[in-house]
């Protein structure tokens, strides 16, 4: 069923070019790179490159070699801050994104008797909402009257209406992802942001799902704080640093939980009792910098600044564009529904399916020889990525799934999921 069309699509592409930069799997079609990215040629030289400054310099690598590491986190903030949409001084490399959460719900989320609730929405991440929760008890307050979270309609969808409703004069701050994970759903950022700061409420957002897959505007925007992890989209690595942002408006405060990484850095080495907090992003960090799980996201940022994340978005919506009408095309017959919006400025960079098989389905899939994603209840994610996936890749992901359909090769498979699915 290959009218050659993902051949034609493929020879005109612009960013084509950049997959050979990447180390692919073999014999497999990998799906999943809003999971974990894959491993670029670049990420492994720079790697390489911190184990040698380390083996070089010793101690001396604080302030010695091409990347000193006393200020290895500002300067790895200062090249993910267009990712972002932000200044340099807005962004730091540090964490992960479940303790950057906790460590600027802990600066930012001081409640009043008078506002109280942190407003979320039903198809969080869950490190999300369990961080939420922590931070309520923490200030000991009852976790069902101060989190309120909006509800899907659907199961899969948030209306941003519906958030809006829910921004009652008692709500402290509004916590949302850019992209729910589940469905692939984008949020009108900059609208939800507007109507929160008309009530008085700080906006922080998770990026997880959209950094490194499209453009961001958090500083005109007005967003007052958000993390990221940089193992997805941005290709970083298992466990790489994460990323945060502050918004210059708010520096100059107290971190909610100080460390000596977040000192000014004139007088970290003071060893004064008392914090003197950088007088900017700098100030959220709490300990020393990740120097080995930041060095591949140096080495993955010099492919996607070379190639510009414009040019990274309209790839990645060209290819979903496709992956979807594959779907409605040939799938649709075998049960397969898309929940993923069809409006660009309503999608992510993956595409979710449904199917009563889901979990089987995946097992399936990954004896063929492609590299998916499952989420509870029933969802299949997919997810070709701009910079490795191609689109003859997606032409025959489609044709391998249509085989495990006619063949019902999944038949041999538990329909529920594996420990990591």
């Amino acid at each position: 069923m290959d009218d050659g069309r993902a051949w034609e699509l493929d020879q005109s592409d612009p960013v084509a070019y950049v997959r050979e930069q990447f180390h692919l799997p073999q014999d497999a079609i990998y799906l999943d790179g809003n999971s974990l990215g894959l491993a670029s040629k670049t990420a492994e030289r720079v790697l390489l490159e911190a184990f040698d400054e380390w083996k070089t310099y010793a101690i001396d690598g604080w302030s010695h070699g091409q990347r000193p590491w006393l200020y290895n986190a500002e300067a790895l903030g200062a090249r993910l801050a267009p990712f972002v949409g932000a200044r340099p001084a807005e962004v730091v490399a540090t964490g992960s994104i479940s303790v950057n959460i906790h460590q600027l719900l802990s600066s930012f989320y001081r409640p009043t008797p008078a506002r109280s609730i942190i407003l979320a929405d039903t198809l969080n991440f869950p490190t999300d909402l369990y961080a939420l929760q922590s931070q309520l008890r923490l200030h000991d307050l009852d976790v069902a009257g101060h989190l309120l979270c909006t509800a899907s309609r659907d199961g899969h969808l948030i209306d941003e209406d519906d958030i809006i409703a829910n921004m009652s004069d008692q709500v402290a701050v509004l916590w949302l992802p850019t992209v729910l994970y589940r469905s692939g759903q984008l949020l009108d950022v900059a609208r939800l942001t507007d109507e929160a700061h008309r009530r008085g409420i700080l906006v922080g957002l998770d990026l997880a799902h959209s950094v490194g897959c499209m453009p961001h505007r958090l500083h005109d925007w007005g967003v007052d704080f958000a993390v990221w992890c940089n193992y997805k989209y941005m290709n970083g690595g298992p466990g790489a640093v994460g990323g945060l942002f502050v918004h210059e408006r708010h520096f100059g405060g107290m971190p909610g939980l100080a460390g000596w990484f977040g000192s000014d850095k004139g007088k970290q080495f003071a060893m004064d009792d008392h914090l003197t907090p950088a007088g900017d992003a700098g100030a959220y960090q709490i300990g020393t910098p990740h120097l080995f799980s930041s060095a591949p996201l140096f080495g993955s940022l010099e492919i996607m600044e070379a190639v510009g994340i414009e040019q990274i978005r309209a790839k990645s919506l060209r290819l979903t564009d496709y992956l979807m009408r594959q779907i409605d095309l040939v799938l649709a017959p075998f049960d397969f529904t898309v929940v993923t919006p069809r409006e660009h400025h309503r999608r992510g960079g993956h595409v979710s399916v449904q199917h009563n098989d889901a979990a089987r389905i995946v097992k399936a899939m990954k004896v063929a020889g492609i590299v998916p994603d499952y989420r509870e209840p029933n969802i299949i994610r997919l997810a070709p990525i701009a910079l490795y996936t191609s689109y003859q890749d997606v032409e025959d992901a489609i044709q391998r799934i249509r085989r495990i359909m006619m063949d019902r090769s999944y038949d041999a498979f538990e329909n529920e999921r594996d420990i990591v699915a």
